[in-house]
C-alpha cells in the first residue's frame, strides 16, 4: 500500500533474513537498512519506525517493469553522477 509520499511500512513483510537487516539511525535524516551480508541498501525513510518508508530496487528480487515518474533528492547526487537527459521532473527532495 502506498502513501503519498511512499510505502506504508506497516505493509513490509520480511520473509526471511530478518537477522541480517542493519539498521543505521544518522543523527539528522532517517534512518537506513542494509543488508550485513552484502551492504545493499535495501529500506530507507525512517522503515522500521516511521510511517511510511521506501524500498530500495536492490530489496527486490524479481525483474521490475516500472519506469521511474521523477527524479528526487537530486541534491545529494555525487559529483561525478549524471542523471539521464529523459524529460522527467527533477526534485532537491521529493515532490509536493
Amino acid at each position: 500500500m502506498l502513501s503519498e509520499h511512499g510505502l506504508v511500512a506497516g505493509t513490509i513483510r520480511i520473509l526471511e533474513g530478518e537477522d541480517l537487516l542493519q539498521t543505521f539511525r544518522p543523527a539528522e535524516g532517517s534512518a537506513k537498512t542494509f543488508c550485513r551480508t552484502c551492504g545493499s541498501n535495501l529500506f530507507g525513510g525512517g522503515w522500521p519506525d516511521s510511517e511510511t518508508a521506501s524500498v530500495r530496487a536492490t530489496a527486490i528480487d524479481d525483474p521490475l517493469d516500472a519506469r521511474p515518474s521523477a527524479h528526487i533528492f537530486v541534491r545529494s547526487l555525487a559529483v561525478w553522477e549524471t542523471l539521464p537527459d529523459d524529460g522527467l521532473d527533477r526534485f532537491d527532495t521529493t515532490p509536493g
